[in-house]
């Protein structure tokens, strides 16, 4: 056991006291796992859109003071009652959704959507007692996807880790537990391209170069990027975006523009914009007999998708995906070997670096849109 186990750890953490305002380096006390929880020491994180999402809270329901975060690895420091899969000194990713593997959901092949540990945005306490493991002066300070990586200790759910290779570098596969899996799985476990098949990627993010990686894994000869910045097209090419489509080229939908192009459609698209013209468009402009379009981005609440029955008759498909279907404590894993095996780079996802002190700096540049992920240094 480590000499801190089952002691409060006072470290930093990054606070977010009130929505859109600079996070604050702050000290915190984190409390020790309880039962089914584990305490890890962040080595490395990096910002994802979503957390700006919540951070910015224009529409969803404002959660403060708050501790963001949940794309990162880091080192067991101590486990709490009932953990028996992990130990102290453990290499581990945390992830925003999870795997209690007992409910139905855990215990099929065709699902990751965990009863227990879903994605929930708006809870802020942990499971075990509906209370925080963070607290300032004895004030509790709220959780972030059951993650909040943020801070130099964080304290999680252990259905919400994924044991990785002692030997992957961690400030490279931090960026794996989030929106590369999200993008990879999308391609490779949902739309499933065969070799040298052609394939549309709408949305040229950090996401959608995922699905784009995932294409090229495939072997797909053809890897068309939809995006509305022509500028992407030179950083796409290393992910193997083989042409761009802009749709404010054209002067017709785009789907019919990607039927022309190709001769009748596409076999596999991935959607990664959550725009809801995007989607419809990503499904009409796969071939007819054994298209198939996957929708991975999250769309407005009040968006609805409006598409011609025919197009379902003449045997296109359109499935939808969340985290790539990977369940995390088994599946992440092997997503890790993929990088170790050096089937995946994960290099040319990280754009920037910066030190925890600076973390603000990563929020301006996400803002600003430029690169796609930055990683930060916890012990800087």
């Amino acid at each position: 056991m480590s000499s801190t186990a089952g002691q409060v750890i006072r470290c930093r953490a990054a606070v977010a006291w009130e929505a859109g305002k600079p996070l604050v380096i702050e000290q915190v006390d984190v409390a020790p796992p309880q039962k089914m929880e584990v305490r890890v020491k962040i080595l490395f994180t990096s910002l994802c859109h979503t957390d700006v999402y919540f951070w910015e809270a224009k529409g969803q329901t404002p959660v403060f003071p708050r501790i963001f975060g949940h794309e990162a690895a880091g080192i067991v420091e101590s486990v709490g009652e009932g953990v028996t899969e992990l130990k102290p000194g453990d290499h581990v990713l945390p992830v925003f959704t999870g795997e209690c593997k007992e409910c139905a959901h855990c215990k099929s092949d065709e699902s990751n959507l965990c009863e227990l540990l879903r994605i929930n945005t708006d809870r802020g306490v942990m499971l075990h007692d509906g209370k925080t493991r963070f607290s300032i002066n004895g004030k509790p300070i709220y959780h972030f996807l059951g993650t909040s990586t943020f801070s130099e200790y964080t304290v999680t759910h252990v259905g919400c880790l994924a044991k990785i290779n002692p030997k992957a570098p961690l400030d490279k596969v931090c960026v794996i537990s989030c929106g590369i899996s999200t993008g990879l799985g999308a391609t490779l476990n949902v739309a499933k391209p065969k070799k040298g098949s052609t394939v549309a990627i709408f949305g040229l993010g950090a996401v959608g170069l995922a699905a784009a990686e995932g294409a090229r894994i495939s072997g797909a000869s053809r890897i068309i990027g939809v995006d509305l910045h022509p500028d992407r097209i030179e950083l796409a090419k290393k992910f193997g975006v083989t042409e761009l489509v802009n749709p404010k080229d054209h002067d017709k939908p785009v789907q019919e523009v990607i039927v022309e192009m190709t001769n009748g459609g596409v076999d596999r698209s991935v959607e990664c914009t959550g725009n809801i013209q995007a989607m419809i468009s990503a499904f009409e402009c796969v071939h007819d007999g054994w298209g198939v379009a996957v929708l991975v981005g999250v769309p407005n609440k009040d968006d609805v998708f409006k598409t011609h029955p025919i197009n379902f008759l003449n045997e296109r498909t359109l499935k939808g995906t969340f985290f790539g279907n990977y369940k995390p404590r088994t599946g992440i894993p092997l997503v890790v070997e993929k990088y170790m095996n050096k089937e995946l780079e994960v290099e040319k996802f990280i754009t920037h670096q910066t030190t925890f002190s600076q973390i603000n700096k990563a929020f301006d540049l996400m803002l600003a849109g430029q690169g796609l992920r930055c990683i930060i240094r916890m012990d800087a």
